[in-house]
């Protein structure tokens, strides 16, 4: 595979709305994607800092310096990992039919994904078929896999108060990371099924899954792309080629 181009994203910590939030929404619009307030501070009431210059500026520290800095008098904000753990389901968008029924497409952080449903999405996006064995290692030693699910339900019966009847999941979407679980990942096989693009859900899954990494106080963040998908990331917020630090494949023919 020709990874053309390293995408690295400098984070800022910044307030998020809860995730929950979300499950009032039928559309997962650029509103909800993109937070509003700026970095704050962390635990200690000092300001973090949570950019740097250079691939391994926050590994190493002292290279980078905070993109904005909160005044002296403003009182302390929880920063992103503060404000507990993120939902292991988080509704993106809903259709209700008039019988009761309802489509969802639901997020799944930590999600489980079969290596064979992974290499089905893989075939009906064209990417080239990988070993079995080998997507079932890569799975179990990722640090995080999320997915997007297509839930149908309907009403058990006319009590509205009682849970739906989930009549079946389908995988649409996913995404993994790889991590040092302290400073740094990188995110792979970022799928959404092409029935369901264009509706802004690789959108929703690559937010949602920067969100719990950076919850579990990871800033540094990097994933490669083809070049055909280079504005789309970033729109997302990641920069291609930080600081003049270029990304290098080394591979066998």
């Amino acid at each position: 595979m020709n990874l053309n181009m390293l995408l690295r994203r400098q984070y800022e910590l910044k307030r998020l709305h809860d995730a929950r939030c979300l499950s009032t929404c039928r559309h997962y619009g650029t509103t909800l994607i993109v937070p509003t307030q700026t970095t704050h501070l962390n635990r200690g009431e000092r300001p973090r800092d949570a950019s740097c210059h250079g691939f391994f500026g926050s590994l190493f520290g002292g290279a980078g310096k905070a993109m904005v800095k909160t005044a002296d008098k403003q009182p302390a904000v929880p920063s992103l990992e503060d404000l507990g753990e993120q939902p292991e389901e988080v509704l993106i968008a809903e259709t209700r039919q008039a019988d009761g029924s309802s489509a969802q497409i639901i997020f799944k952080n930590k999600a489980t994904v079969s290596a064979e449903d992974l290499e089905k999405l893989c075939v009906k996006v064209d990417w080239p078929a990988r070993p079995i064995r080998k997507v079932e290692t890569a799975l179990k030693n990722s640090y995080l896999v999320c997915s997007l699910i297509l839930r149908i339900t309907r009403p058990h019966s006319q009590d509205s108060q009682g849970s739906p009847e989930v009549l079946s999941e389908s995988l649409v979407g996913m995404a993994r990371a790889t991590s040092d679980h302290a400073f740094n990942a990188t995110i792979w096989d970022v799928l959404v099924d092409p029935e369901y693009q264009g509706q802004g859900l690789g959108r929703a899954l690559v937010e949602q899954m920067v969100r719990s990494l950076l919850r579990k106080d990871i800033s540094n963040i990097t994933l490669f792309a083809d070049s055909k998908v280079l504005d789309f990331y970033k729109q997302l917020g990641f920069e291609a080629d930080p600081s003049g630090i270029k990304g290098k494949t080394f591979g066998l023919d």
